[in-house]
């Protein structure tokens, strides 16, 4: 995910620095997006592990959207504050620690929250209303790194430690500099063991899923039997390999089906495929597609009707939904995907 555009960075490094002396917690420079303050403020859960039986809160056609936890431009947001229409709400992101898997989190102070109680109100209040709220890992700046059995150790347990500390529903896995599918396959399977309906969903680039032989999808594969949804970034990409091993340019319905159909035939299960896009054409470099490509598409893949020169040999009606980047642009661009692919990917059959 593009984390802040050119000319933010001084902007966000200086807001993450007062985040990490107002929690007292100093964070390592130049990792993973979100800050945290989770062991400042212990936080019992009601049960073992609460969020254990709340998987079925994802529908069967699901919107997925980033909420920003830092201000770069887009309008700053409250988790209340998110459209409806979104099903999963990615909080942007988590933070590395020093310790090698690490992670942890702290609320920006450009966002306006209060307190943490705040924000754990605010979560509490999504899933009251069918949503789950998951904390994501990664995002353009994101450097965690998950390569031995000590890491995976570590990352699964600040998972774990973070999900009952503010009532995450699960993680999502946004890590845009590589990943180790034996050791993340392995951490994943650990956060699973201890909240068995945790939602998983993960934001791989383009070039991570061209083949069931990519690291990321061998990845998406070994939790196959747990894994919620992949909504692959769509965006800032460039041209790239179709299922039908044609080349096709960003921007277009074509390059959403046929990179789809990739995943669909590599061994996901449609419920498993979503469609990642920027929500407005300030949210990315390049790849933005308005909210008619994208429901075209949806309908391509899903009934076969509304596709470009490509045409996949079956359809998915299955098939899980769409993601935007993100719900702080979807806002400044008038929560145009929301209204318009939010409600589609709702009306799927």
């Amino acid at each position: 995910m593009v984390r802040a555009p050119s000319g933010t960075a001084k902007r966000r490094r200086t807001a993450r620095l007062l985040a990490g002396l107002a929690a007292a917690v100093l964070t390592s420079a130049g990792v993973v997006a979100t800050g945290t303050a989770g062991a400042a403020e212990p936080h019992p859960p009601a049960g073992p592990h609460p969020v254990a039986d709340r998987a079925a809160a994802v529908p069967g056609h699901a919107v997925t959207g980033y909420w920003q936890n830092f201000d770069n431009g887009a309008t700053v947001q409250k988790l209340k504050d998110v459209d409806d229409a979104y099903d999963i709400i990615a909080v942007s992101f988590a933070e590395a620690t020093g310790e090698p898997g690490g992670l942890t989190f702290a609320l920006d102070p450009a966002v306006g929250y209060g307190s943490v109680d705040d924000f754990k109100a605010d979560i509490k209040a999504k899933q009251a209303a069918g949503k789950s709220v998951v904390l994501s890992v990664g995002g353009e700046k994101g450097s965690v790194s998950v390569s031995d059995d000590a890491s995976a150790k570590n990352f699964a347990g600040s998972v774990n430690k973070l999900m009952d500390d503010y009532g995450f529903d699960g993680v999502d896995i946004d890590l845009e500099n590589g990943l180790n599918s034996t050791y993340m396959t392995q951490a994943l399977k650990a956060v699973h063991a201890a909240h068995s309906g945790v939602v998983v969903t993960m934001a791989p680039q383009t070039v991570d899923m061209q083949s069931p032989q990519n690291e990321y999808f061998k990845t998406a594969l070994g939790i196959k039997d747990f894994l919620t949804v992949v909504n692959m970034q769509y965006y800032n990409s460039g041209s790239m390999n179709g299922c039908d091993g044609k080349v096709y340019a960003q921007g277009s319905v074509d390059f959403l089906t046929s990179l789809a159909c990739i995943q669909l035939e590599g061994g996901l299960d449609p419920s498993q495929v979503g469609i990642g896009v920027p929500a407005s054409s300030s949210a990315a470099g390049s790849g933005y597609v308005s909210p008619s490509v994208v429901n075209d598409a949806l309908d391509c893949l899903t009934k076969g009707s509304g596709c470009g020169s490509f045409k996949p040999s079956k359809t998915y009606p299955g098939l899980r939904g769409a993601m935007a980047w993100s719900t702080n642009w979807d806002a400044a661009n008038g929560n145009a995907f929301a209204s318009q692919v939010g409600a589609h990917v709702h009306g799927l059959p």
